[in-house]
This record gives C-alpha cells, structure tokens and sequence, in this order.
C-alpha cells in the first residue's frame, strides 16, 4: 500500500476530488494549507508602487491510500486534474504504508482500504 499526497492548487480541489471519485477512488482527506515551492512565493506591487512578497501561499493537500497495483492510476488522475501549466501546480508525494487497521471491524491491510 501507498499513501499518495498531493499538494495543490486549491481552485482545483473540486476537479481533483471529482476525477478520483470517478476513477474509483472515493477514501480521501483534504485540508488547507499554506507553503511554498521553489518560486518561494509571489511578489505583489501595491498602490504607491512599494513591492511586497507573499512567501507563503494557500494550497489544498488530499491524502488517499491505496493499493500497490493503483498507485499509478491515482497519480496519474491528480497529475491530469491539477495541471494548469503554470508555476505552482504542485507536488505529490508517494509514501509506503506499512499497514492500515479499520477501527470499527479490525480489518488489516489491502482490506481495511
């Protein structure tokens, strides 16, 4: 088992959610956070021309877990669903899992999925 993260844009959460949901994969947590890439963040320009930088900006993370055999398939969905083509699309993370233990049934592994 993999756990797949995926930091993105948050205007594409929606589409991301979605895409996996249709692909089969409907177990998944999501939350808001902030960070920076390799831009380091952006640069705004304000009213009297003084320039400010925002090095940290809002992203949305999904986290989902899933079989070794759809690891790929996951990734694949994400990377298709996020990508805008700009600066700033994201990352995903493919971590190992060791185990997972459904809490009301004490199912292990591949099955607690």
């Amino acid at each position: 088992m993999n756990k797949v993260e995926a930091i993105i844009r948050p205007e594409r959460m929606e589409a991301v959610k979605d895409a996996l949901t249709d692909a089969g994969f409907v177990g998944m947590n999501f939350v808001n956070v902030t960070g920076r890439g390799v831009q380091r963040g952006i640069v705004h320009t304000g009213r009297g021309g003084e320039e400010y930088r925002v090095d940290m900006l809002p992203k949305s993370k999904i986290e989902i877990v899933v079989k070794d055999s759809d690891t790929d398939k996951a990734v694949n969905v994400i990377v298709e669903a996020a990508r805008t083509g700009a600066i700033g699309d994201g990352k995903i993370f493919v971590i190992p899992v060791g185990d997972a233990i459904r809490v009301r049934t004490g199912e292990r592994g591949e099955s607690a999925l």
